[in-house]
């Protein structure tokens, strides 16, 4: 449930919940009763007030006039004009106030089109920064799905092909929504491309990263991670989870949850992370995913749905946990990413067969 404060208003509560759950009854209400004039500058909510009750003053007038007679009126202190030339300056007044108010709306859709059409341009760059083709290896599968909650969002993932038949699985998770996530996103997607292409360790792309995020972002800003660097030939994971949503490794063994070795990127600059190691045996699935997933499964324990999800069917286990994810309770950014070791593949020789591209789905 998203809470938006709203200012002090007479016989109106201050805080208004714009639920996706709320029927569209009850969201029209919400929205009638919502201070539009709060998100404008100071000098034109006072235009706005000022056309508002110019329009008010005339609309007054001329009911007033309609229904009471004009003795009454002359025998008592209504602030109404008394001669008929006062007629044409009501008039006056009430077309000034329209004009005024319909100036200042007029300069507000302008500035929310630009808005918009800045927002379409970054969700279009931001589409080109994530990953649409992932490269497969042999004896491997890849699934992605990214779906942000507005326009743009502030989930990143990226696969990269490193040397000695390795792969790195990196995912962060921004904190807060929209343009602002956004470009914290698209600045850990440069820096990890960048440090990796130096240092691919794990924990050298969380200890930098931490220390470039303590220093260049706001202090209210930081994004939980998580960086995998999968041994093909062996299945041998080595990961760093910066408090990350645990990743999961499902086999018909067991389940084992890849839990946080560190803080989130971006709160302390010295923090320390703990490198630590994992196998995803043939036939094992591995899942990463963002906060997004398990917020917006209606269920107390949604860990416990996410695991049905593989119990059920590990061939549809994509499609399973997005049906799980119910748009009503659904207010983040969602991003899955899966790693599938096809049984049988244990030691395959990656010389053996060409990798191949999967499409990411968004």
């Amino acid at each position: 449930m998203l809470l938006v404060r709203l200012p002090a208003m007479p016989l109106l509560f201050n805080t208004i919940r714009l639920g996706k759950s709320a029927g569209p009854v009850r969201r029209s209400l919400q929205y009638a009763f919502y201070d539009w004039t709060r998100e404008m500058p100071r000098s034109k909510r006072i235009l706005t007030y000022v056309g508002m009750i110019l329009q008010g003053y005339a609309f007054y007038f001329f009911l007033m006039w309609a229904f009471i007679p004009p003795k009454w009126l002359a025998s008592n202190l209504l602030l109404l004009p008394r001669r008929p030339v006062w007629y044409v300056f009501v008039f006056l007044l009430y077309y000034t106030g329209h004009r005024i108010q319909n100036g200042v709306l007029t300069s507000e859709f302008v500035r929310k089109t630009q808005l918009e059409t800045d927002q379409i341009a970054a969700q279009q760059i931001q589409q080109t920064l994530q990953p649409r083709e992932l490269e497969v290896s042999p004896g491997y599968e890849l699934e992605a799905f990214y779906k942000p909650l507005r326009g743009v969002g502030g989930d990143y993932f990226d696969v990269m092909e490193l040397p000695g038949n390795r792969s790195l699985f990196a995912l962060a998770d921004v904190s807060g929504k929209g343009m602002p996530a956004a470009l914290l996103a698209a600045n850990i997607q440069a820096l990890v491309r960048s440090i990796a292409s130096v240092d691919c360790s794990p924990l050298g792309l969380a200890n930098q990263i931490n220390k470039h995020l303590s220093r260049y972002s706001p202090i209210d800003r930081f994004a939980t991670a998580v960086f995998i660097v999968l041994n093909r030939n062996s299945g041998e994971l080595t990961y760093v989870n910066a408090g990350h949503n645990a990743p999961i490794i499902f086999d018909s063994a067991s389940t084992i949850f890849l839990q946080a070795t560190g803080l989130p990127l971006g709160l302390f600059a010295g923090a320390e992370y703990e490198v630590r190691n994992a196998v995803l045996n043939p036939g094992g699935t591995l899942l990463i995913f963002t906060d997004g997933l398990p917020d917006s499964i209606r269920d107390e324990h949604p860990e416990n749905l996410i695991c049905e999800a593989f119990e059920e069917s590990a061939d549809r286990m994509m499609a399973n946990l997005k049906s799980l994810v119910d748009p009503q309770f659904n207010e983040d950014d969602v991003t899955v990413l899966l790693v599938k070791r096809i049984a049988g593949s244990f030691h395959s020789d990656s010389s053996a067969k060409e990798p191949y591209i999967q499409k990411a789905e968004f």
